[in-house]
């Protein structure tokens, strides 16, 4: 009951927003709010009736079920395709991933599902990074490429008001038409946070990796040196040889601790599969003193991946932002 009033505030600052978009697209635009579903006639008894619960009308302001399917699409003139850029953040718990998946909730599916609703069938969706199961994301970026003509705060509205509160639509913006959240990016950081304490803190358990015991952080900070700088990071790849181009360069690597929780944070040009998750697993490895601090070093030279430590769990892993040239 609590959601009501911020569910109907939010729909009615999407209505607000749309109307105005229509407004300033002119009378052709309202027309084409007001026109009938495909496959009736304007008249037909009862349409008017139906079609104020699924139509985007600029007299009545509103949206008045998010709920269901295409609206704006029939609300917004064709204009040829425009790219949106959004920043995102979102909790990957539940999701599989980020890219779509058959029968499985990914977060680009619910992104998709969100823009087709709002913006029509042609809206696409390409995101920066390819977050895997269970990893998170402060600001991942995406572009959205659309026929739709709604201003970028208006977009980003009614995305935020059909996906599921476990994903947010932070910034929508305009970008040129060739923006590729993906192509265009020139780097990422990437958090990952482990739980240094005793017992597991319950609140932490979706986001941290418990890992009790002494960690020598003068260690682990000694041992990530090594990968500063372009390298051949084979040996810290899910699946050595299935990258063309094994050699990313890393700006920075950095072990930071505030009491029990302990972060790593790094900076790249661009990241292998699992590479960051490899690189801490071989990281808490000589934190644990199982390893001295120039074998990670040994091993990005080696590049033999059955040589480095564990793969960190996914949940403790989090995209930061995602850098471009502007």
């Amino acid at each position: 009951m609590g959601r009501r009033p911020e569910r109907r505030a939010l729909r009615q600052r999407v209505g607000r927003l749309c109307a105005a978009a229509l407004r300033a697209q002119g009378p052709r635009a309202a027309d084409l709010a007001r026109a009938p579903r495909p496959g009736l006639a304007a008249g037909t008894p009862g349409v008017e009736r139906r079609d104020r619960h699924r139509t985007l009308s600029p007299r009545r302001g509103g949206l008045a079920d998010a709920g269901a399917g295409p609206r704006v699409a029939a609300a917004s003139a064709a204009i040829g395709t425009r790219t949106v850029r959004l920043v995102l953040a979102y909790d990957g718990t539940d999701f599989h991933g980020w890219q779509v998946q058959p029968d499985a909730p990914t977060v680009q599916g619910a992104i998709l599902e969100a823009a087709r609703r709002f913006l029509g069938p042609d809206a696409r969706v390409t995101g920066a990074s390819r977050t895997d199961a269970g990893v998170h994301a402060l600001r991942q970026t995406a572009s959205l490429s659309t026929e739709a003509t709604l201003a970028p705060a208006a977009v980003q509205a009614a995305l935020n008001a059909a996906l599921p509160p476990s994903v947010r639509v932070l910034d929508a913006r305009e970008a040129p038409a060739d923006f590729d959240a993906r192509r265009s990016a020139a780097g990422k950081r990437y958090l990952y946070l482990l739980d240094n304490g005793s017992i597991a803190a319950p609140l932490l358990r979706r986001f941290a990796w418990h890992v009790p015991g002494a960690l020598d952080l003068g260690a682990m900070r000694a041992a990530l040196a090594a990968v500063r700088g372009p390298h051949d990071f084979s040996a810290f790849c899910a699946a050595p040889g299935r990258d063309t181009d094994p050699v990313c360069r890393v700006r920075a690597a950095h072990v930071l601790r505030r009491r029990a929780l302990v972060a790593v944070l790094i900076s790249a040009d661009r990241f292998l599969h699992h590479m960051v998750r490899n690189l801490v697993g071989s990281a808490v490895e000589v934190g644990r003193g199982a390893r001295p601090a120039k074998w990670l070093g040994e091993v990005l030279a080696g590049r033999d991946r059955t040589r480095a430590g564990p793969t960190a769990p996914a949940h403790g892993l989090v995209l930061v932002r995602v850098r471009y040239p502007d």
